[in-house]
């Protein structure tokens, strides 16, 4: 489809320093968004700096203070609630460094409480209904579902209840499960938890929604250990990130069916472009890209997907 965001907005404001602060960079989400900001930011002739949170709520509160004690141009809040690093956030204020959200809020645009120019965001409404319609359409309406989610981030615990709902709307879908596991634990306990959904489940589970792709890569030696097949069932789709793997693991056909990719890169580049119009003095872009699925029958072997154009339009808009 062809390029619906921002055509229009101000040059580029020279000599700009951002910080991106991140949940944690083994969310490849978050780290594939970070790759975004750093590659605008080239070309448009900025600095960026990247912290770690690490995933932990102390992590993430000492990475966002040092973000501020730096007083950059601008702050990325990539991948949590703001309201967990209230004080920091109120100090950015007072400093009068804008932030940015990238999944930060439950909806695009910007926000009053916690006050961000914006956040950088698909709509999580229509990723959890097409996640849900695909479970739904793929199955004739008779799937008995697993749901994965982090219930400590905000953003995801809303799309995964959401998902809940819209699965629910068919009446001959069962939701087997509702499993709660950290993004920064999914290493270690999503294998435990797939083995024991398959000992409790055996046929009835056949298909699989998450809220992070992460989780079917944690999930596939479990699978596979339990004799289940790469090409499913069950079948499984990622509810968001879309990350290379996995777009490989779609590709391949491993323990992943489809994925709901968040454009990472073009949405890396709005950021900056959002940074740019708060310098100028200028309101956000109110732009949030549309939502995709990605499965082997339509991806074409690629690795992402981003929205045609819109590095074209980055650089006529700011003139570089």
């Amino acid at each position: 489809m062809p390029w619906t965001g921002p055509t229009r907005g101000p040059r580029a404001v020279p000599g700009k320093t951002i910080v991106y602060v991140a949940q944690t960079m083994t969310n490849p989400g978050v780290a594939g968004a970070a790759q975004g900001v750093r590659d605008a930011a080239k070309a448009i002739g900025w600095k960026v700096r990247v912290i770690d949170g690490g995933g932990t709520p102390t992590g993430i509160q000492a990475a966002l203070s040092e973000a501020v004690t730096l007083m950059p141009s601008g702050i990325v809040i990539g991948g949590f609630d703001p309201n967990s690093t209230a004080r920091q956030v109120a100090q950015a204020r007072a400093a009068h460094i804008p932030l940015i959200g990238w999944h930060a809020v439950a909806s695009p645009g910007p926000s009053r409480k916690p006050r961000l120019f914006t956040n950088v965001t698909t709509r999580v409404e229509e990723t959890a209904r097409i996640s849900a319609d695909w479970v739904i359409a793929r199955s004739r309406g008779r799937a008995g579902v697993v749901v994965f989610t982090d219930a400590s981030i905000p953003f995801a615990r809303n799309k995964s209840e959401l998902i809940r709902k819209a699965l629910a709307d068919c009446r001959d879908v069962r939701l087997l499960a509702y499993e709660n596991i950290p993004i920064p634990d999914a290493g270690n306990r999503t294998p435990q938890e797939v083995s024991s959904l398959l000992s409790r489940f055996r046929y009835e589970w056949n298909y699989s929604v998450a809220i992070n792709d992460l989780y079917f890569a944690d999930a596939a030696p479990a699978l596979r250990a339990g004799g289940k097949p790469g090409s499913g069932p069950p079948f499984n789709i990622g509810a968001g990130d879309g990350d290379p793997s996995a777009f490989q693991r779609v590709n391949h056909r491993q323990y992943q069916a489809a994925t709901v990719p968040e454009p990472l890169s073009q949405q890396g580049w709005q950021m900056i472009d959002e940074f740019n119009r708060a310098f100028s003095g200028r309101g956000p872009s109110g732009y949030s890209a549309p939502v995709h699925i990605a499965t082997a029958a339509n991806t074409r072997g690629a690795t992402s997907w981003n929205p045609p154009g819109y590095r074209a339009a980055y650089h006529e808009i700011w003139g570089v």
